[in-house]
C-alpha cells in the first residue's frame, strides 16, 4: 500500500504495524502508515503473564496497535497491542482494506492508460489529499454525495474514468442498528400470537430482520444507507410490536445493542 501519513501519530491513534525484531522483553515494529519505528513492551503485548513473547508476535507479522506515547524530541514511540479490542481491530483493518481497494482502482486505470502506477497515484493524491484524508474517503463521496472529481481539480477524461470505475467497485455504506426485543403472552396460542406480531413487524420494512435468541428474546437488525432512515425503521418496528402484543395482554421490552 502506497498510502502514507506525514508527521507523527497522535496518542490514542490506532496504527497498523509490521513486526521487525522480537527481543526477550520488547518488540520493535514499523508504523506502516508513517514509516516510523516504535517499541512494544512485553507488558503491552497481552494481559497476564507471558512465558514466551513469540507466542504472540513474530517477525513479519502485521498487528494493530494503539499509540501510547510519542516523544518527538527523542524520536521514540510506545505502542500497545493488548489495549486494542476486537471491534477496533476490525475497524482499522477495514479502513486499510478500503484504501487498498482504492489504490487498485487507480492501478487499473494506470494500466488502461499505459501510465506508471506510482506517477498517477502521486498526481491524484496531490489533489485529493488537500481535502480528504485518504483516497477511499474521497472515492466514497463520489458514490454517497455525487462528488465531482473534475471540480476537485482532476483532469476531465481521467475524472470520467475514475467516476465510472468507482461507482462499479464501491457500494454505499450501510448503517446497522440492532436491539433485543423481549415479548411474551399467556394466551393458549401464545406461540402463534408472537409469530403473527413479529411477522407483521417484518412486513413494515424489507430492511428489518428478526431472529429468535430463545427464552422470549428476539434480535432485531435494521440496515439502511442513512442513520436517520435506520432509526425511523427501528422506531416503527418496535412501536408496532409493543402496540400489537398489548392487544393480547402480553409483555414487551426493548434493549438497544451497541454496534462495534
Amino acid at each position: 500500500m502506497f498510502y502514507r501519513k506525514s508527521g507523527y501519530p497522535n496518542d490514542g491513534e490506532l496504527v497498523i504495524c509490521t513486526v521487525k525484531t522480537v527481543h526477550y522483553n520488547s518488540v520493535f515494529v514499523n508504523l506502516d502508515e508513517y514509516d516510523l519505528r516504535a517499541m512494544l513492551h512485553i507488558s503491552e503485548v497481552s494481559p497476564g503473564r507471558i512465558r514466551n513473547i513469540r507466542d504472540y508476535v513474530k517477525e513479519g507479522k502485521i498487528i494493530i496497535c494503539v499509540i501510547l506515547k510519542v516523544n518527538k524530541d527523542r524520536n521514540l514511540i510506545d505502542v500497545s497491542l493488548r489495549r486494542v479490542n476486537d471491534g477496533q481491530r476490525r475497524k482499522k483493518l477495514s479502513l486499510v482494506k478500503h484504501e487498498q481497494m482504492s489504490e487498485k482502482i487507480v492501478e487499473f486505470i494506470a494500466k488502461e492508460k499505459k501510465l506508471e502506477f506510482r506517477k498517477l497515484y502521486d498526481e491524484l493524491t496531490s489533489i485529493i489529499f488537500e481535502k480528504y484524508a485518504s483516497l477511499y474517503e474521497c472515492f466514497e463521496q463520489v458514490v454517497v454525495a455525487d462528488l465531482s472529481l473534475e471540480k476537485l481539480g482532476i483532469k476531465p477524461e481521467l475524472a470520467k474514468q475514475l467516476n465510472e470505475l468507482i461507482r462499479q467497485r464501491i457500494k454505499p455504506p450501510e448503517v446497522m442498528l440492532s436491539g433485543k426485543i423481549f415479548i411474551s403472552t399467556y394466551k393458549s396460542d401464545g406461540v402463534e400470537v408472537i409469530k403473527t406480531v413479529l411477522g407483521g413487524a417484518l412486513a413494515l420494512s424489507e430492511n428489518a430482520s428478526i431472529r429468535s435468541l430463545g427464552a422470549g428474546a428476539y434480535k432485531l437488525d435494521v440496515k439502511a444507507e442513512e442513520y436517520k432512515t435506520a432509526e425511523k425503521i427501528l422506531d416503527q418496528v418496535t412501536k408496532y410490536v409493543e402496540k400489537e402484543i398489548e392487544k393480547y395482554d402480553g409483555s414487551y421490552s426493548f434493549e438497544r445493542m451497541e454496534s462495534d
